[in-house]
């Protein structure tokens, strides 16, 4: 017997609808060069509209790739509504990549139109001739109109944007689109190898956005004014531009600014913004910015943070702000939402700072499980035992573009996300490492993220990154390389260090070494470039003692 329910496609045209029929005051708010832009949702409809008309007029047909090179902004926004509600796909470059990234993935997706912020078109020029399935370049930007023909430029035909939607009409005839269709692209940071693309179905893509809304997920409202620091190309902002239609959010775009800790705190203070979003560097850089400045933030409910781990001390600096860190985990290809650390109801108050620290409990809509990497069994809940994560769900991928790693996939339909973790009985995710990062020293385990999280607490330290080098000895051990504070550079030793985390490490977890950087290399959506270090470290010169460790 069949449910007697509409069959109802699950697309983006859902959202568009929402922000047009029931949202249309809520405001849309860009940071620019010459100061703030403002607009509201129901005054970007026609624009939106418009839009769709130009990539018609241009020979965009559905299934065709349309790329962006933009910043957090509004005419980014428009883009993705414009070009998915068509029927084609957006696809989000990354714009922190290397010029031969970019090539490749460019290539890789077969993108027919580009359009870029003009602060970003100097990107553009390593890529002269090697990029020759963009027709069209469409550059985003204010004041006179930069048209430049196909032998000025060696890219493309460019084109005007507010020229291309001054020349459309108002409505535009939307298809009725398939949920299965492509939405969006958006491709890995490529820190093992070249990226690979993750491909988004408008189905995966409403699903999500309604995961997100959840109160025990991020449970964004109407009654928030979101500030996403994370860029619009890191696996779509981690879905919050769509999450922001569906509930009817006020947005606040930081536009170029976004490493700015001086800049994030005036916009949110003046735009009295209640939701925060980044990755752990940008509130590190915030936290010091607060606290040097004497500044507070009373308005935000709320500040997720994802894309690695939280040191404690930045969790605890952030709460001696009255700024409430809510850790996530993903990646791109689970959309990216996969668990948030939402304490549950219950909790004793001396056990919630070790709850918020975990990547939390999963998602509803997605399954988990950890299994061991060596034998692919299953491994149990008991808090102890860590294997890699292993997940599925409607908003998961099932393969990369091109059939990339085809391999991801177990024979049973789960997906390897490369991440190390243990979960506890009643479910929270502790990750404990990435497989590759992950230290093997004589014959146990070690845990990076657990032993950079240690030296993080230290009071002089700002970062630290820790890699396994290898050891005639024991196969590995670990290397600390820690950033001094800018007031204690040069007044903090090794011995002080390891003498601090002897009390909170395991003494055979005590690192051989640590080296003083001025910076940890960062990839370019914000983690720590681990593959970096390692290709300049230099081999371990000491061996700690038995007796250093005693």
């Amino acid at each position: 017997m069949e449910g007697l329910m509409q069959d109802y496609e699950l697309s983006l045209q859902h959202v568009l609808w929402r922000i047009e029929r029931l949202h249309q005051k809520r405001e849309v708010v860009t940071k620019r060069d010459e100061g703030i832009h403002r607009t509201t949702y129901g005054e970007m409809v026609p624009r939106i509209n418009r839009l769709a008309g130009a990539l018609k007029r241009m020979g965009v047909k559905p299934g065709d790739r349309v790329a962006t090179l933009a910043w957090n902004n509004n005419r980014h926004l428009e883009l993705y509504y414009a070009v998915p509600c068509m029927g084609a796909v957006l696809h989000t470059l990354n714009l922190r990549l290397f010029p031969q990234h970019l090539e490749f993935i460019i290539n890789d997706a077969e993108d027919k139109v580009l359009f870029v912020d003009q602060s970003l078109l100097p990107l553009l020029k390593p890529l002269v001739g090697k990029i020759p399935s963009i027709k069209t370049v469409v550059l985003m930007g204010d004041g006179a109109p930069a048209q430049m023909a196909k032998s000025d430029n060696g890219l493309a035909d460019m084109l005007d944007y507010e020229k291309l939607l001054a020349a459309e009409t108002e409505s535009y005839p939307w298809p009725k689109l398939s949920e299965r269709m492509a939405a969006a692209m958006c491709y890995t940071s490529g820190t093992t190898g070249n990226p690979k693309g993750v491909v988004y179905s408008h189905r995966s893509q409403f699903i999500h956005t309604m995961g997100v809304l959840q109160g025990d997920n991020l449970g964004l409202t109407e009654n928030d004014a979101l500030l996403p620091v994370v860029p619009m190309f890191h696996a779509n902002s981690w879905g919050l531009p769509y999450a922001a239609g569906m509930a009817g959010t006020k947005i606040v775009f930081p536009g170029r600014f976004s490493a700015d800790a001086k800049s994030i705190v005036e916009l949110a203070e003046q735009e009295e913004v209640t939701f925060l979003a980044g990755v752990p560097t940008v509130w590190i850089g915030l936290a010091n910015y607060m606290k040097e400045n004497g500044k507070r933030l009373p308005k935000v409910r709320t500040v997720v943070c994802g894309g690695s781990a939280v040191p404690q001390a930045l969790m605890e600096a952030m709460d001696n702000l009255g700024l409430r860190i809510l850790h996530a985990w993903g990646m791109t290809e689970t959309s990216p939402l996969g668990s948030v650390a939402r304490v549950a109801a219950g909790t004793k108050p001396e056990a919630e700072m070790r709850l918020r620290l975990t990547q939390g409990r999963v998602a509803p809509g997605v399954e988990i499980r950890i299994s061991d990497p060596a034998s692919g069994e299953e491994l149990a809940w008991d808090g102890v035992a860590f294997g890699e994560i292993q997940v599925r769900g409607p908003w998961i991928a099932r393969g990369y573009h091109n059939g990339y790693d085809a391999d991801k996939l177990t024979e049973d339909g789960w997906f390897r996300t490369g991440d190390v973790a243990k979960i506890s009985p009643d479910g929270y995710i502790q990750i404990v490492d990435r497989t590759k990062d992950v230290i093997k020293s004589g014959g146990e385990w070690i845990s990076s993220v657990e032993l950079e999280n240690a030296v993080m607490a230290h009071p002089k330290i700002l970062e630290a990154a820790v890699i396994g080098l290898p050891h005639p000895k024991w196969d590995e051990r670990p290397v600390v390389y820690a950033v001094p504070r800018p007031e204690f550079k040069g007044q903090v030793t090794q011995d002080e260090l390891i003498d601090f985390l002897r009390d909170k490490v395991a003494k055979w977890w005590l690192p051989d070494e640590v080296r003083f950087i001025d910076e940890v290399p960062k990839t370019s959506v914000g983690k720590f470039d681990k593959k970096v270090l390692r290709a300049s470290a230099v081999p371990i010169t000491a061996e700690v003692t038995e007796e250093v460790r005693k």
